[in-house]
């Protein structure tokens, strides 16, 4: 009995985690936040669609866009930067991932600056007055990169700025 209660404890947080990716799916770029929420960023293995699910272990609080079809592809924008030269050049790499969703902008981030050798992952929220909120990631826990999205062939860089 009480090797089926060890085992119960380490798959019952594992069958909350699931509902992030269903069985045709495989992760693009995911995250906990600092509050212990978490943030992916999904996609079919055949690319027929693309999804981003936020929310607690317990429960999926948001998933964009509601249908899984081809057309999701085309309601995410994409942008990177890269500059190499090390600490001394002031290098870093940002990746960002933006969507608009019932009047608010979302943009999914990841950054790293040779400077100070920092790392940095989170969403900013952006509602129709201008007015941000940022949620922080967990470094640790990034599983994935943004930057994978343009060997899918299914979005393209566009110039929608650089947000981190």
């Amino acid at each position: 009995m009480k090797k089926l209660v060890i085992i119960f404890a380490f798959l019952f947080p594992l069958t909350f985690w699931a509902q992030y990716l269903l069985p045709n799916e495989e992760v693009i770029y995911s995250f906990e936040t600092k509050n212990g929420k978490k943030l992916s960023l999904v996609k079919d293995k055949t690319n027929t669609y693309i999804q981003y699910r936020f929310g607690t272990k317990a429960k999926v609080e948001m998933e964009f866009p509601a249908e899984r079809t081809k057309e999701s592809w085309k309601k995410f924008h994409y942008n990177s930067y890269m500059r190499g030269g090390g600490k001394e050049n002031a290098g870093m790499e940002i990746d960002n991932i933006l969507f608009k969703n019932n009047g608010y902008e979302y943009v999914v981030f990841r950054s790293y600056h040779a400077e100070g050798n920092d790392y940095s992952a989170g969403i900013i929220i952006k509602d129709s007055n201008g007015k941000e909120t940022r949620i922080n990631g967990n470094y640790k826990t990034v599983k994935g990169c943004i930057c994978d999205l343009e060997t899918t062939g299914m979005i393209e860089r566009e110039d929608i700025g650089l947000s981190f």
